[in-house]
């Protein structure tokens, strides 16, 4: 007997799409973690804006401190954090709750878009805006995460509607 509803479809979607949020999140932390010296140096350069057109117009924007420049990566990296805990969370609470009611099954995603609006922070708001609009990130040929900032940003706006969209019944 075949019990696979397009509701019960639409569930495990949700779910399987933050699972797979989840093991983005985990796979930067272990970059983070196990390569810090290349990634502290992206942070440092943007930060620095030592590569960027018209540095010397712009340098009083500059935080150019190697111990702000850790404080700042070691930020990110915490919201990295919680982001990736929270997405976790959320897809467990979201397959545990894939056979209850509706309103279970919605009031489980709480978990899931606290993690995607933490996301949306960091990769929006702190690479996409702080970047490049006030660090000049994108003027930089080599130390640039514009383009790898939006495609983050592209696949978890969508996913963020979708999961909060309450279409189960």
């Amino acid at each position: 007997m075949n019990h696979l509803t397009t509701d019960k479809t639409i569930r495990i979607s949700k779910a399987t799409l933050m699972l797979f949020i989840s093991f983005f999140g985990f796979f930067m932390l272990v970059s983070n973690f196990t390569d810090y010296p290349t990634n502290y140096e992206y942070i440092a350069h943007i930060l620095s804006m030592d590569t960027t057109l018209d540095r010397e117009k712009y340098s009083y924007r500059a935080i150019t401190s190697p111990m702000a420049h850790h404080r700042i990566y070691w930020l990110i990296i915490t919201l990295e954090v919680l982001f990736t805990v929270f997405c976790m969370m959320g897809t467990y609470h979201l397959y545990k709750n894939i056979n209850t009611s509706a309103k279970k099954f919605h009031e489980a995603k709480k978990y899931a878009l606290t993690g995607l609006l933490i996301a949306v922070f960091i990769y929006y708001v702190c690479f996409q805006i702080i970047g490049v609009e006030w660090f000049n990130m994108d003027e930089s040929q080599r130390w640039n995460y514009k383009d790898w900032a939006r495609h983050i940003v592209d696949f978890i706006l969508p996913l963020m509607m979708y999961v909060a969209l309450r279409i189960e019944r």
